[in-house]
């Protein structure tokens, strides 16, 4: 068992010369490789003296925002539990404001973003704007409706003198016939 492992060894010992001869080179240095052979620049300190102190002082109020969160849940706990009765509808009502107000936000950008797809596809299937179709269907029920308007008025002139002939002529004799009544004879 021990000659196997000897020659396991002798075996890896002889596969990967060269990278056993790459980690001498890597190491061989120690620390003085790794760092550089100067010492740091001026910025590089100074740097380093304003940002601990401001980093200190960040890590000190988060470490007081924490506390602060620990002593007021700690004495909001009790409170939320007699209040309980009350919260719970109150937090489900809020919950609910809010999934209805985003839920109304989603349907009409989802509205929104259909009617731009409608339109783009209008554009690629026609090769034209949609508003210059519009402004050509608006012109031409506009010339449609002008027509139909100009036989209405037509129509009702003619109405209109037909009645005033009948009228005239029924009141012209109805005229004729009171003169001969009214007139001794």
């Amino acid at each position: 068992m021990a000659d196997r492992d000897r020659d396991r060894d002798r075996q890896q010992f002889q596969l990967h010369p060269q990278q056993q001869q790459q980690q001498q080179y890597r190491y061989e240095g120690g620390l003085k490789n790794i760092l550089p052979q100067k010492g740091p620049s001026t910025s590089q300190i100074v740097a380093i003296v304003t940002l601990l102190p401001v980093s200190g002082t960040l890590l000190a109020l988060a470490g007081i925002t924490l506390a602060g969160s620990l002593i007021g849940l700690a004495f909001a706990t009790p409170v939320f539990l007699i209040f309980s009765p009350v919260l719970v509808p109150a937090a489900i009502l809020i919950a609910g404001a809010v999934t209805a107000f985003l839920t109304s936000g989603a349907f009409g950008l989802t509205g929104l973003s259909s009617l731009s797809w409608v339109l783009n596809s209008f554009r690629q299937a026609t090769g034209k704007e949609p508003g210059e179709y519009a402004k050509r269907r608006v012109q031409e029920a506009t010339a449609q409706v002008g027509e139909k308007t100009r036989q209405v008025g037509e129509t009702i002139k003619a109405k209109g003198q037909e009645g005033v002939g009948r009228e005239g002529r029924e009141s012209g004799a109805a005229v004729g016939a009171g003169a001969g009544a009214g007139r001794p004879a």
